[in-house]
This record gives structure tokens, sequence and C-alpha cells, in this order.
């Protein structure tokens, strides 16, 4: 720790009309090797002071600020350097705000550390800083264990592409013989060729009765060459995938016990049968237990019974915004911070830009997901994303859509009622009825009335 002498430069004094919201507040910039921190003149004689990265150093960075008086932080959220400065400050008892970088990119004339953490602390003395959302502690330990599973399952997947590659050089056409190579078929085959079988009509006899091609199809796709450093390629991608395979199924069991520690909110209420679910195929890379009956007893809602929300998908969520959704007040707010609402840049009354702001938000990227398989769905928003699609693109219509299954999303985790779907048809003729509607309108707005005849409409002058 070390005192940094101030700027020379004389700062200009602040019209006495304003009124300070936090007395006693601090900023710090966040470095990768070092902070600065500064604090109110009147709490220290130098109320800049740079501190190193070490835990030893956040400890005294922190019995600092108690020193000097200070209550609540601020700092910019730079890389994941903001991490173990957020937490020692947090259980220290001080009131800390994650600030967004884009917030302070409007304030000119900032070139050093030493002025970033003074403009820092002046403009949240001032209360002018937002703090960013960061979900309970609790939350962000599932947090943490789904997002290093969701890297497992990246690397895994790599691989899958890794022993396709190795297949194809052989010119073992396996992948277009069967639907899966990594299904039960595919595996049974591959490790047969890794032990040493090369018969292309024994490696076909492992095929499962399930596999749809027959025997004498996946016997012509294995002819091929056998060179030893495809096959080589091969066993360590196999060897690495069964390696990923247990790291996935050691973190699902982190998981499962993360949520156990979480609140029940049925209030023993019975788990809802899940009807869309009957006969659909298991995912290679689904968790190892059962999420349906724990997501209910999470949110007390059958939050899958939203239609492209799988269970999955509904935990990823969770995940990032919590189960409590108090922190935005209605469901537009809960959008906007997704990044799933429509801009609004307007100048003179004309509208500039309607386009969503770039987001690198998690949950948003899940209902995007949600959303673009929607696309076949005989379901409302399944007819909803077709007719987006129809008018805007697909680009547009899977955000307009994702947009709304986020709207209730937050309907369904505050008022704790269950999600009923309409059905494409109901939501057609809804459609439809509010086309007529506007068409009536906009008749009589240019002196017309609209006469209907054997289920067509037909403008009529009036009388």
């Amino acid at each position: 720790m070390r005192p940094v002498q101030r700027s020379q430069k004389p700062q200009p004094e602040l019209p006495t009309e304003l009124q300070q919201v936090n007395l006693h507040a601090a900023g710090i910039d966040i470095g990768a090797t070092s902070h600065f921190v500064a604090v109110p003149s009147s709490g220290d004689p130098q109320p800049v002071r740079e501190f190193g990265a070490f835990t030893r150093d956040l400890h005294q960075l922190a019995d600092w600020l108690q020193s000097c008086g200070v209550e609540t932080v601020a700092m910019e959220s730079t890389g994941v350097y903001w991490i173990p400065v957020f937490e020692v400050l947090e259980q220290r008892g001080f009131v800390v705000k994650l600030v967004d970088p884009r917030q302070l990119k409007r304030a000119p004339g900032r070139k050093t550390d030493v002025l970033d953490c003074q403009w820092l602390q002046q403009l949240h003395t001032f209360g002018l800083l937002v703090g960013a959302f960061r979900p309970p502690d609790q939350v962000c330990v599932l947090r943490s264990y789904l997002r290093q599973r969701e890297n497992l399952v990246r690397s895994a997947t790599r691989e899958i592409q890794h022993m396709q590659k190795a297949l194809t050089q052989m010119n073992l056409q396996l992948h277009h013989a069967l639907t899966d190579v990594t299904g039960a078929t595919g595996m049974a085959i591959i490790r047969a060729i890794l032990a040493g079988e090369r018969d292309p009509r024994a490696l076909a006899k492992l095929r499962d009765y399930r596999c749809k091609n027959d025997e004498a199809t996946i016997a012509k796709a294995l002819e091929g060459t056998w060179r030893e450093e495809h096959l080589f390629a091969l066993q360590q991608a196999v060897e690495l995938q069964d390696i990923y395979q247990e790291k996935i199924k050691a973190c699902d069991t982190r998981i499962q016990a993360t949520l156990g520690t979480f609140a029940d909110r049925s209030e023993g209420a019975p788990v809802p049968k899940r009807s869309k679910d009957k006969g659909r195929k298991r995912r290679a890379l689904a968790p190892a237990f059962d999420l349906h009956p724990e997501l209910f007893r999470l949110t007390g809602v059958d939050v899958t019974s939203l239609d492209g929300i799988e269970s999955l998908t509904a935990l990823q969520i969770l995940s990032e915004t919590g189960i409590d959704v108090s922190p935005w007040p209605t469901e537009k707010h809960f959008a906007s911070w997704l990044g799933l609402s429509p801009g609004s840049k307007k100048s003179g009354g004309k509208m500039l830009s309607s386009r969503t702001k770039s987001s690198a938000n998690r949950a948003a990227a899940a209902f995007r997901m949600a959303a673009q398989s929607l696309h076949r769905s005989r379901s409302a928003l399944g007819a909803y994303y077709r007719r987006m699609r129809a008018r805007l693109g697909g680009p547009q219509a899977i955000t307009a859509t994702a947009h709304k299954l986020a709207r209730t999303f937050y309907a369904l985790l505050k008022y704790g009622h269950a999600y009923v779907d309409p059905g494409q048809d109901a939501y057609q003729r809804q459609h439809r009825d509010r086309a007529v509607k506007a068409l009536r309108r906009r008749a009589r707005e240019l002196g017309f009335d609209l006469a209907t005849n054997q289920g067509k409409l037909s403008a009529v002058a009036p009388a």
C-alpha cells in the first residue's frame, strides 16, 4: 500500500444545489496487478491510494475503507479481476455496486487510474451510478457449476467432431449410415475398431435393433482405409470424450446437491406431468438426474409448461436471473435487462432505430435458443414465430419470440400461475379478429362500412 499524490489540477466546484446521496462513498479502479481507491477528502489526508491484488492487500484495502468511514463502494466490472475485490468487500459489510463501464465512457478528461477512481467516487457520491444485477450467493454457486458444465459439454462436443474427422479421413462414412455417431450403435462400432476389428460385416452386426438402416448399409459405410495415424487420432478423441463424460457426471452431482440447498416453494403440491415430453428422445449430454421435479420444487410452478423451455434451459435461465424476479418491477424491465426489448432511438419525434442493444447475457441466449426451437411447434408461440419470420426474417423473428418467452417466463415466476397453451388455431383466429377490427376502424375513418358476405369482407359506402 502506498499513498498516491493527487492531481495538481484544480477541481471545479460543484453547485450547492446538488445533494450528495452517498456521503460515505468510495470508488475503486480495478486492475490486474493493483487497484486504485478514492475516498472522500474528509476521511483521510491521502484520499487516493493504491493497493495490490493479493488477498492480504485486499483485506488491507477493506481495513482502510472502514477506518475512513466508507459505507458503499463503486467499481467497474473489469474482466474477472473485480470478483475477489467484490467478495472481500461484501463479506466485510460494504454495499458494493458493480458499474457497467459503458456508463463512464461519456466522462471526459480522465487519462489515469487515479482520476478514474476519483471520478467513480464523485459520481457515486451524487447517486449517478446504477449497480449491475448480481444474484444472491446461493444462485451464484449454482451458476458457477452450470457454466463449468457448459464448458465441459462444449469440450466434449469438440471431441465428437474430432472423432468424425478421423472417421472421414479413413473414408468410413459412418455418419451417413447412422443418425448419431455417439449413439449405442456408433460407439459400439468405434470401440470395436479401436480393439482391432476391421471386418465391415462383423462391425455391422453390432447394430442396435432400433437403428433404421440395416446391416448391409452399415457394412458398406465401413469399407475404408485403416491408416495408423487416423486410428491414433480416433483413439485419443474417444478417450478424451470418456474423460469429459466422467467430468460432466461429477458436475451433475454437484448441481443436484446445490439444488437441494434451495428452499421448497412448491408447498407440497404434486409435480405436474409433462405430456409434451412423452416419446421424446433423451439428449445425449442431458443431466444424469431428473431436473423437472427439482425445478418445480424451486419455483413452485411448472416453468417447463412454456413451449420451447426444456428443463435444462429453464435451469440455465434461473441460474442467471435467480428464483426471485423482484429486482425487475415489471416484465418490461426484465426483457430490457436481457437485451430483448426493441430500441427507442428517437430524435425530433422520428424513430431512428429500433434495434435491440448488443448483449452477452446468457439468459437471453437461452431464450433465443428456445425461440428457435419453435419453428415446427403447433403451439400459439410457434404460430407467432412463423408469422414473425414471414414478416421480419429469421433473426428478428427469433428475438421477437424470445422477448415474448421472457415476458411469459417472468409472469410464471412472479404470479405462480400455470401456463396454458391456447394452440396455433386459437392464435390464428385471434390474429384474424384483430386484423378485421383494424380494417373496420380504418374503413370508418375513410367513410366506409365493412360488410360480411359468405365469410368475405367487402367495403360498402354509407347511404
